[in-house]
């Protein structure tokens, strides 16, 4: 039988790449004990220990913290143990990859826009950053309203379509803000109010719209959370009247379609 090999703890610093610090830590929790040296109390470490450690940096780079990690060394079903624990990290880190890429997203689109706008309202601005940010609620809440099929329609545009829109919608927001207050028949006014519609139309369908305008009181509040406006409630209203006239005189009719 092979006898064990003993190494300083300065070799088994070098060898491992661990710091002498960590591993004067490790001891001193209970991590990972070394024999000591009769007499002196040097630490003195083996292969056996050098494998061990490989462990505990395997399970810190996936996530787990020391307490944990101590658990796991002491427990006699170790392999058992472990692979439920791993699959729970697994769940962890497949969240945080996709709020990563969430987050990745919002930051490429508003990049995108404020290289295309000189000036963005902050209320749009944060409206829209929003919207991105919670898209996935989003699109679970629209399956659920309408369907699958809307849904997937709705989010699963091409990144070039999405960026346009989004520079529409910015576009819209700003001229709606600037133009609040004026008569709902002035000739520029119904003009925003056309193209507001028609992009409208673009990004979610007629489909959609007749549905989401034949929700009711409970729905419309549950939209209005789901899917943040950048205006203040004085311009909603005034919106709404704009749209009133816009469809009465163009014989628009959300809950028929066309």
């Amino acid at each position: 039988m092979k006898k064990d090999e003993y190494y300083s703890i300065g070799v088994f610093s070098e060898m491992t790449g661990t710091s002498i610090r960590t591993l004067h830590y490790y001891d001193e929790i209970g991590l990972l004990k070394p024999e000591k040296e009769t007499g002196t109390g040097r630490r003195l470490y083996t292969d056996r220990d050098a494998k061990d450690l490989q462990k505990i940096i395997c399970f810190k780079f996936l996530g787990y913290s020391l307490e944990q990690i101590r658990a796991f060394m002491k427990d006699a079903c170790f392999d058992a143990g472990l692979i439920e624990a791993l699959q729970e990290q697994k769940r962890v880190l497949e969240e945080r990859k996709e709020h990563i890429e969430t987050g990745l997203k919002a930051i490429d689109r508003t990049i995108g826009l404020l290289e295309e706008e000189e000036e963005i309202d902050s209320s749009v601005f944060m409206s829209l950053l929003n919207s991105i940010q919670t898209e996935k609620e989003q699109r679970e809440w629209l399956e659920q309203q309408v369907s699958k099929s809307f849904a997937d329609d709705v989010f699963g545009k091409s990144e070039e379509e999405m960026a346009k829109l989004d520079q529409e919608y910015v576009r819209l927001s700003k001229e709606a803000k600037r133009l609040m207050g004026k008569p709902v028949d002035d000739p520029e006014v119904q003009d925003m109010a056309d193209r507001y519609m028609k992009t409208s139309l673009e990004f979610v369908g007629e489909g959609v719209l007749s549905a989401l305008g034949q929700m009711e009181t409970i729905e419309s509040r549950q939209l209005a959370e789901k899917f943040p406006s950048p205006f203040t409630k004085e311009e909603e209203e005034w919106l709404q009247r704009v749209f009133e006239y816009y469809m009465i005189h163009n014989d628009f009719c959300p809950e028929s379609g066309g």
